[in-house]
């Protein structure tokens, strides 16, 4: 018997046979996606996509739905790609091919002007293959952990030799007052890296001001500027490492940079020494139930991956992390 696939966007007479399958996603987001928190409940997932804030494409196998691709062109000037999910995880791969078909014809005018990410974290990553045919190019992105209690981070960080801080070097608090200079440090720091190679703001002044702004106002999570540690060079910013919270339990580093001719002086070391240090405090004292701190880097990176290695940080995981270029 033939089944007879198609792939639209969803409407609201969708909407009540749609709900088994979002649950399914629900049920297996943080085992089998790596997702830090569970999804959004049913009801606040169909008003994010009636707001217009999400996108969702359904793949109907004979008018059942049995997987579903979500995208959002709202948050940043990259189309992010945030998940495919098949029902029960089955027949994934041929059902990611019909998504991501309705995908490229959903996005083929604004992709004339947006990047499409898509980190593709845990089983995900096995569709390389069918992505790759669509023209997805990939980066290796390693998840550390620091985590809090229950293992030799802190152990391991107690331990750790600091260089001296050379003469004019000090290490301060956020201040807002320091917002133009962290523009030029992060510019700087990430012009070059993979990152702006699936998020093009920060190639920009403008979009790494976007990004600044939505780090600083609690749009991607909450901001920790008492965590998040300014590196000084005779009074001047010339580095920085900011961090948020999750949940109100889970640090992450969001943002990390030193401008090029500060670096090579142990200076990153320090940086994250502090914040981190500030992170134990704000948990041994009550103050927030923070159960661990995390980054990313790429799996190529090896200094920064030592750097978080010394200071207590291990590798959790790897996903490859996904990009459709701009067609020139």
């Amino acid at each position: 018997m033939t089944t007879n696939f198609d792939a639209r966007l969803i409407t609201k007479n969708d909407y009540a046979g749609f709900e088994a399958i979002y649950n399914d996603f629900q049920e297996c987001a943080t085992e089998e996606y790596k997702f830090e928190l569970p999804p959004v409940d049913y009801k606040d997932f169909i008003d994010a996509v009636e707001k217009d804030l999400i996108k969702c494409i359904v793949l109907f196998e004979d008018t059942i739905p049995a997987a579903f691709l979500i995208y959002t062109t709202s948050i940043s000037e990259a189309i992010e790609l945030n998940i495919i999910h098949s029902y029960k995880m089955e027949n994934i791969g041929e059902r990611s091919r019909y998504l991501i078909k309705e995908f490229m014809r959903e996005t083929q005018n604004v992709r004339r002007d947006k990047v499409v990410c898509y980190p593709m974290l845990g089983s995900q990553k096995g569709l390389i293959d069918e992505i790759a045919q669509f023209g997805f190019k990939f980066i290796g992105i390693v998840v550390l952990r620091f985590m809090m209690f229950g293992t030799s981070s802190r152990d391991i960080m107690k331990s750790v030799e600091l260089p001296s801080l050379e003469d004019g070097y000090k290490l301060v608090e956020w201040n807002e007052e320091y917002y133009g200079y962290a523009v030029d440090i992060i510019r700087e720091a990430f012009d070059n890296s993979a990152d702006a190679l699936f998020d093009p703001r920060f190639k920009s002044d403008k979009g790494v001001r976007d990004i600044l702004t939505k780090v600083t106002e609690n749009v991607y999570a909450e901001f920790l500027p008492k965590a998040s540690t300014v590196l000084l060079y005779d009074d001047e910013p010339v580095g920085i490492c900011f961090m948020n919270l999750t949940g109100g339990s889970i640090a992450n580093i969001p943002l990390f940079g030193i401008k090029r001719a500060h670096q090579g002086k142990g200076l990153s070391k320090h940086l994250l020494h502090k914040s981190v240090s500030k992170l134990i405090k704000m948990a041994d004292n009550g103050e927030r139930p923070i159960t661990e701190v995390n980054t990313t880097t790429e799996t190529n990176n090896f200094k920064a991956l030592n750097m978080y290695r010394n200071i207590g940080f291990k590798e959790d995981y790897n996903y490859p992390q996904s990009y459709l270029p701009i067609k020139k």
